[in-house]
């Protein structure tokens, strides 16, 4: 089973055509990028975030390049309840019929603190957003999922989420437990539905995210979030068709020292 795209791998401008992604943390970073990138290639994306403003800059964005209509679905993740994920995937059904796609991007940081040290309310605001609203959002929309022909969701992960280092707490964590749902959800759905679940780590790249978490870099040292879009492209679209269950890592030269 390939784990990558092949060497040169150029997406089809029509890769995603017809298809409808939902991308949480949409308003920017790799979230804002991958929302580009999929809209250019064809989807109908489903723009998720905290605040509307930057959703809103996306969505013009992807109108102005010619795109299909995106939609906009502010939802807070840190307060949000099974309700609300249940009316957003109602939402979804209503208005545009299906879901091909999951890109769970969203995620906090936390801080860098040692375990003995590390504060349980931001250590429960993590968790919150990282690994239960991905649940929860994932739970919701699976029937709708399960519906396509060929439905793919993907997990942004990280290096600190297959490896354990000091000082990660809480992100680390939840990390790990981002790993571990979706390979339970890989081989719940591997030759019974339509779905397939992989993990991508995405490497060093140049977003606010990153800069936080290595506040030393120069952040002209880090390729911008664009280099790895193919990569998201194609475990999103029917070229990885029959890939699941995969921590997939996009290798890069480039990489912060310590990490």
């Amino acid at each position: 089973m390939p784990t990558a795209p092949p060497d040169g791998y150029e997406p089809a401008a029509d890769l995603l055509g017809g298809r409808v992604i939902l991308v949480t943390g949409a308003g920017d970073g790799l979230g804002k990028t991958a929302a580009l990138a999929l809209a250019n290639h064809g989807a109908t994306v489903v723009l998720l975030g905290r605040k509307v403003k930057p959703l809103e800059r996306v969505y013009d964005a992807i109108e102005q390049a010619g795109g299909p209509q995106p939609a906009i679905y502010p939802l807070n993740l840190e307060g949000a309840v099974p309700q609300d994920y249940e009316e957003l995937a109602k939402r979804l059904g209503e208005s545009l019929g299906r879901l091909d796609g999951l890109l769970h991007n969203a995620a906090q940081l936390g801080t860098l603190t040692p375990m003995r040290l590390y504060e349980p309310e931001i250590w429960a605001r993590v968790m919150q957003v990282n690994v239960n609203a991905a649940f929860l959002l994932t739970r919701a929309c699976l029937d709708l999922l399960m519906a396509a022909d060929d439905a793919s969701v993907v997990f942004s992960s990280d290096r600190v989420g297959r490896q354990g280092r000091a000082y990660w707490g809480a992100y680390g964590v939840s990390k790990f437990a981002c790993e571990g749902m979706m390979q339970i959800l890989a081989d719940e759905h591997d030759g019974t539905s339509p779905v397939r679940v992989n993990s991508l780590d995405p490497g060093a790249v140049r977003t606010s995210g990153y800069l936080a978490a290595y506040p030393g870099l120069d952040p002209n040292s880090l390729p911008l979030p664009k280099t790895v879009m193919p990569w998201y492209l194609w475990l999103l679209g029917p070229d990885s068709r029959g890939v699941t269950g995969q921590a997939v890592t996009i290798p890069s030269e480039i990489a912060p020292q310590g990490a």
